[in-house]
């Protein structure tokens, strides 16, 4: 059952790419094994877990950002090239 409708597409982007880091199918997104390599490397610090866990919020809100400029390269590219012909 969907309960919720996120039309949000830098955010199903990061979904994506943590899902594929979180459950090992690196397929899923590029990015995954990416991000997969970044968790394990927090984990290994010793850090304690509050503190792995804000430095995970950096990677995901850096990795949100990242995923919200893509969309928005995207979404401009048809009106450059429209502009280009």
């Amino acid at each position: 059952m969907i309960r919720y409708c996120v039309a949000n597409p830098p955010l199903l982007s990061l979904a994506e790419i943590v899902r594929g880091a979180e459950t090992a199918r690196l397929d899923l997104a590029p990015q995954a094994a990416g991000l997969h390599a970044l968790a394990l490397g927090l984990r290994a610090t010793g850090e304690d877990a509050l503190e792995t866990l804000e430095r995970g919020f950096v990677l995901c809100d850096a990795l949100y950002d990242w995923a919200r400029f893509a969309s928005e390269e995207a979404s401009d590219e048809p009106m450059r090239a429209g502009a280009r012909a």
